[in-house]
């Protein structure tokens, strides 16, 4: 069991009988009222979408998943192809279970699978992820004080609004949740 101060995306939970994942959690807290999290949630074993509102401190009964170490290797447009760290079984999931993260999926990359009885279900990549810039709109010398962004594109074509000093060719930090700036990587 856990409270709605411990849902946050990726994590599985029980609702109405079913595992469901988190693919987005917000705190809400209303000026008038007592405070509650909103969730959206996807099942697992049937597929669909779903929308609930918990109470602040309301108890959530979490899904019992494996979290076993992976590698992403490639996809072939309707599937993506990932390697146990553990035994070098390979398996894939689809588009629809990668979700959001295709944006950021580039071979190599090391991440979780997130298992139900004993099938992979989803995946979760790491809080921060370093890429390549591809191309960045040249910065406007004199503008830098005023906090100003400019839009760049890294290596898996996601396009990210970055600090006018990011050039082209650099590496930058990217963050996996809301796919934001974070910083140059070291």
């Amino acid at each position: 069991m856990a409270t709605t101060t411990d849902i946050r995306k990726g994590i599985a939970v029980v609702h109405k009988g079913q595992t469901w994942v988190v693919i987005q959690a917000q705190f809400v807290s209303p000026g008038k009222g007592s405070a509650f999290t909103r969730v959206k949630l996807k099942n697992l074993q049937g597929g669909g979408n779903a929308e609930v509102t918990y109470k602040s401190g309301e108890a959530v009964e979490t899904a019992d998943v494996q979290n076993k170490r992976c590698q992403y290797m490639y996809n072939d447009g309707t599937n993506y192809y990932f390697m146990e760290n553990d035994n070098f079984e390979q398996f894939s999931l689809d588009a629809e279970s990668i979700g959001d993260y295709s944006k950021l999926m580039k071979d190599g990359t090391e991440c979780y699978a997130m298992y139900i009885e004993n099938k992979p279900v989803s995946i979760q990549l790491p809080p921060k992820m370093d890429f390549l810039v591809t191309f960045a709109e040249p910065g406007v010398k004199g503008d830098s004080a005023t906090g100003a962004v400019k839009d760049c594109t890294i290596e898996t074509g996601l396009n990210v609004k970055v600090p006018l000093f990011v050039n082209e060719g650099d590496i930058i930090k990217i963050n996996t949740e809301d796919f934001t700036y974070v910083s140059k990587a070291n």
